[in-house]
């Protein structure tokens, strides 16, 4: 079979793949010309792909997403509705997106930036732009428990926070979570929560879901973390509430600017042992197609994840 890698390989992984799966024609693509030409009769295809490139294809099976957020495709309403596969790498970044997360809250609550910018200009009289605050006895809330909600809930237990959730879908509490419950808990979350993690994918019934109504319902010392998605939270009124003293800060690993805010460019996923485990489940996969077994990490672009 042929299987087209639509993403970045170096020479040394491209061996590898050889090495461990001889029956495999791996085809790795330089550019999108390249995606065009090589995937006419690729079986498989490892990366996302645009819609140009889909209806190229004559015997596509089967899309092997490189992590877990799948909006790109979702949106391409040919791959949708069609009888491709589409997997992903859920659950391969959970624990490294979750120390992200908390990595933007503790730069936060302890007033990192503050005392770098003090640093730079060899000033040490601790001048902070606000209180520095402890996390052992906050309430966290937690909003999307699936792979990386519960990473960042089991990390707030280790903290000693009280953590409460709110899923879109009915899962199990695991006993780190004292309450968890549909999105018609969402709005008492946001009250009571002193950190609002939003873990959540960015969905049709997601997007926008932290409106001006929701975000106006936090205390004026809770903090927003944001390791998803920006689509799911109005960034317009956060910005506002920042400017305004309504909120104590917000770590968001999307793109914004504004006081009180800590960005990062959408790298929290990135880590050797995420690199590791998402080659794992795409291996594990693949073993599984060629062997007509059923597939792992199996997505619904319908419902986005």
């Amino acid at each position: 079979m042929k299987l087209l890698v639509a993403s970045p390989w170096s020479q040394e992984r491209l061996e590898e793949a050889q090495k461990t799966f001889p029956q495999v024609q791996f085809t790795v693509a330089a550019d999108q010309d390249d995606i065009l030409r090589e995937i006419v009769d690729a079986e498989a295809v490892f990366g996302a792909i645009s819609r140009e490139a889909f209806l190229a294809a004559k015997q596509l099976k089967w899309i092997q997403n490189t992590g877990a957020g799948v909006e790109r495709l979702a949106r391409i309403s040919e791959i949708a509705e069609s009888d491709v596969t589409v997997t992903n790498t859920r659950g391969s970044h959970a624990a490294t997106i979750a120390e992200h997360g908390f990595g933007l809250l503790i730069s936060l609550t302890r007033q990192l930036p503050s005392l770098l910018d003090a640093q730079r200009e060899h000033n040490w009289t601790r001048p902070f732009s606000g209180p520095q605050v402890g996390l052992t006895g906050l309430t966290l809330g937690v909003v999307g428990m699936g792979n990386i909600g519960r990473a960042i809930a089991k990390r707030g237990h280790g903290f000693e926070m009280e953590v409460i959730g709110v899923d879109i879908n009915e899962v199990p509490k695991p006993d780190f979570v004292s309450e968890l419950r549909l999105l018609d808990g969402l709005d008492d979350l946001m009250q009571r929560s002193d950190v609002v993690a939003v873990a959540a994918p960015i969905t049709p019934e997601t997007a926008g879901m932290l409106g001006p109504e929701q975000l106006r319902l936090m205390k004026p010392t809770a903090y927003l973390i944001v390791v998803s998605r920006g689509g799911i939270i109005d960034e317009d009124t956060l910005m506002q509430m920042l400017n305004d003293g309504q909120l104590a800060g917000a770590g968001l690993d999307v793109t914004a600017n504004t006081p009180n805010l800590l960005i990062t460019p959408h790298c929290s996923g990135g880590s050797t042992q995420t690199a590791a485990a998402g080659k794992a489940i795409f291996y594990d996969n693949l073993r599984r197609y060629l062997a007509k077994e059923p597939l792992t990490n199996l997505v619904d672009l319908k419902r986005g994840f």
